[in-house]
């Protein structure tokens, strides 16, 4: 019997290359080796996203680029958080098992804290319960489908231990294993990928290439990438250049090589270097982005697999939380 592998997803909008090699490509892999669940955190989604019609979009644009990059929800259970109403019963039970105290070490919650007092705010400033409460919701997440492993990026270990140290009170409490302590899958190798400016690909740097825009579109996007001075004669290293970085997540072994060789020998420009990720970029792309275009074109059939994903995971929370209910006294 294969361990179970979760992944959550928030629908944060726009999915971008960053998302695509650093997230979905990783979790994706996973499922050739775990019984693979797969959820868009829509509440989640709530403690940032308060306009309903942008939230609505996002939930709907970010199962559609999971599905058009690959993921198959024949083979992996793929369903939105908020169709399974047992997450949120689970996440009440398991709020009288956790300390404030455990809360007020999140890092998300710390880190508007310190923001506050570098302002001179109150500390607690602008700062909802949902944020406060986010990892509680988290752990039921992961907790209530029997996760054995949840994979995530060293930045996000916190909510796997909490989520841990919430099981093993509740374990410890009642005596027996009610719930299934989770393991974190540390994604070492994930690739980190370069933005237009150089650094870090992310929206908050307003520095991303979305996957989905159209060709032309993609095209004007690569060709606004930040490089140097150098003139279209000197030698250039390919190890310093994010648009080589970049092309080495789309080119065969051979391109890179071949490309690699041009820059060193120059009398190659940064325009023409750029037009070569491009070509790489659109080759994988492009049927990607076909793909995506038609499961946009028809959001009920999109809304269905979704459903559909939601008819498989609600007996498997509904047991978890019958468990639970029964050794707390609630249900025997």
């Amino acid at each position: 019997m294969k361990k179970v592998s979760l992944t959550g997803i928030k629908p944060t909008g726009d999915l971008h290359i960053g998302n695509y090699f650093g997230a979905i490509k990783p979790a994706l892999e996973l499922a050739k080796e775990y019984d693979a669940r797969y959820f868009i955190a829509d509440y989640h989604g709530l403690n940032t996203m308060k306009n309903p019609t942008e939230l609505n979009s996002s939930i709907r644009q970010v199962a559609a680029g999971w599905l058009a990059s690959g993921l198959d929800p024949e083979k992996v259970i793929f369903y939105r958080q908020s169709s399974i109403p047992e997450v949120f019963e689970l996440t009440t039970m398991i709020m009288a098992f956790t300390s404030k105290g455990l809360m007020n070490r999140a890092h998300a919650y710390k880190a508007a804290v310190q923001e506050n007092n570098e302002k001179g705010d109150d500390p607690d400033a602008g700062i909802n319960m949902g944020l406060f409460t986010y990892p509680i919701l988290m752990a039921a997440d992961i907790i209530i489908f029997d996760s054995d492993v949840v994979p995530v990026g060293k930045d996000q270990v916190q909510h796997i231990e909490m989520a841990q140290d919430i099981a093993q009170s509740v374990n410890a409490n009642y005596g027996q294993p009610v719930l299934k302590v989770p393991n974190a899958a540390v994604q070492e190798n994930v690739a980190v990928v370069p933005g237009l400016d150089g650094r870090k690909m992310s929206k908050s740097y307003n520095n991303t290439i979305p996957l989905f825009v159209p060709e032309k579109t993609l095209r004007k996007t690569i060709m606004r990438m930040v490089t140097n001075s150098q003139s279209v004669e000197e030698p250039k290293d390919p190890e310093t250049s994010q648009v080589f970085q970049l092309y080495k997540l789309f080119a065969d072994n051979s391109e890179q090589a071949a490309l690699a060789a041009r820059y060193r020998a120059g009398g190659m420009g940064w325009g023409e270097a750029k037009e070569e990720l491009f070509r790489v970029v659109n080759r994988e792309l492009t049927p990607v982005r076909e793909r995506y275009d038609a499961i946009m074109a028809d959001i009920p059939a999109l809304d269905k697999i979704l459903e559909q994903g939601a008819q498989k995971a609600r007996p498997i929370a509904a047991a978890t939380v019958k468990r639970f209910r029964k050794a707390a006294g609630i249900d025997c």
